[in-house]
């Protein structure tokens, strides 16, 4: 029984990552695509489907780890998928405006470039039982690079928002009303910059650290 359970969470999971594997290929091909023809202003349509279905799969790693079929600590992974969502549907898509912005090329590439190397490694772990030795380097040295430009445009997409979303007042509640209860979703976006303050520099250690136990042990082999 046991046995049949483990083989069905390898199968599952081998199906997971390699599906949303195939969905951030589509998305970099795409960005790099019209970044060649059509220039940075129109890679936001060119990706926007695939981009909104990879991303939002994500939130099934939430539940992996909450059901135990991954070690990955929910500590890490619940901010990272969490402050992708946001910027995915809260800004970008909530927020047509921001979507022309040379930011989006740098954020999309980063993304797609970061997760077509994770979910290939995941992929093959759970297929094979085994990932290569140079793709494993990929998976665990890509975000040396790729973090920074990837949170660089996090954090420039969410400062161009901020007019439009104090110009349009979008998802903002005002007093008065039956719940007694009031949001201002400027705020909101003001709040989740000062997250990245002290947030980008602990998950870069935190990487770093794994990085570290990672490749230590292919050394040791």
């Amino acid at each position: 029984m046991a046995g049949a359970l483990s083989a069905l969470r390898r199968l599952y999971l081998s199906l997971y990552n390699w599906t949303v594997f195939l969905g951030w290929l589509q998305v970099l091909y795409l960005a790099l695509k019209t970044l060649n023809e059509s220039g940075h202003q129109h890679v936001y349509k060119a990706v926007e489907r695939p981009l909104l279905l990879a991303q939002s799969a994500a939130v099934l790693e939430i539940l992996h780890g909450l059901v135990g079929l991954v070690r990955s600590p929910i500590s890490a992974t619940l901010p990272q998928i969490g402050s992708r969502l946001y910027l995915t549907w809260g800004i970008l898509w909530s927020f047509p405006e921001t979507q022309s912005h040379i930011l989006v090329s740098s954020l999309v590439i980063s993304w797609s470039i970061t997760e077509i190397i994770r979910y290939s490694f995941f992929g093959m772990k759970e297929a094979l039982g085994f990932a290569p030795s140079w793709l494993l380097w990929l998976r665990y040295s890509t975000f040396l690079l790729l973090y920074p430009t990837g949170i660089t445009s996090e954090v420039g997409l969410i400062y161009v928002a901020l007019q439009y979303i104090q110009k349009s007042e979008k998802y903002s509640i005002r007093m008065p009303n039956k719940w007694n209860f009031s949001f201002d979703y400027l705020y909101g976006a003001i709040i989740a910059l000062g997250i990245y303050v002290p947030g980008s520099p602990h998950m870069y250690r935190y990487m770093l650290s794994q990085r570290k136990k990672a490749l230590s042990k292919t050394k040791a082999a």
